[in-house]
């Protein structure tokens, strides 16, 4: 079962992204900030991570950032996960070391598809 960990500061985010990811058959773990996400990442080696830009503790920029220069984390699916929906928010995400980007309100049909293909090329 390939593990999903999802990391956003909003609760009831988490919880309606982790009910359709469980639904489809991923194992998921949480985290509320970008620092508990690095955490959990370095200590579970997840698949996948979906990642919030706007977090307490450390952004999903600095956290991306650390991600990228950690040996065991550098190549994982990192998916930018935000209501910052401009087009320069996405190169942006892009530039700083993210594999893809989800604006929200997230189609859950989007979710589930680029999922699917990140984890299917990895």
């Amino acid at each position: 079962m390939k593990k999903i960990l999802v990391a956003d500061d909003k609760p009831s985010s988490r919880e309606l992204i982790r009910t359709l990811l469980e639904h489809s058959g991923y194992e998921i773990l949480e985290a509320g900030d970008g620092q508990e996400a690095l955490d959990i990442a370095r200590a579970s080696a997840p698949d996948l991570i979906l990642l919030d830009i706007h977090m307490p503790v450390l952004d999903g920029y600095g956290t991306v950032k650390a991600m990228r220069q950690d040996e065991k984390l550098q190549s994982l699916p990192i998916v930018a996960l935000t209501a910052s929906a401009m087009h320069s928010d996405r190169d942006r995400a892009l530039k700083a070391g993210f594999t893809a980007y989800i604006a929200k309100p997230v189609s859950l049909k989007t979710l589930r598809d680029g999922i699917g293909n990140l984890l299917a090329a990895k």
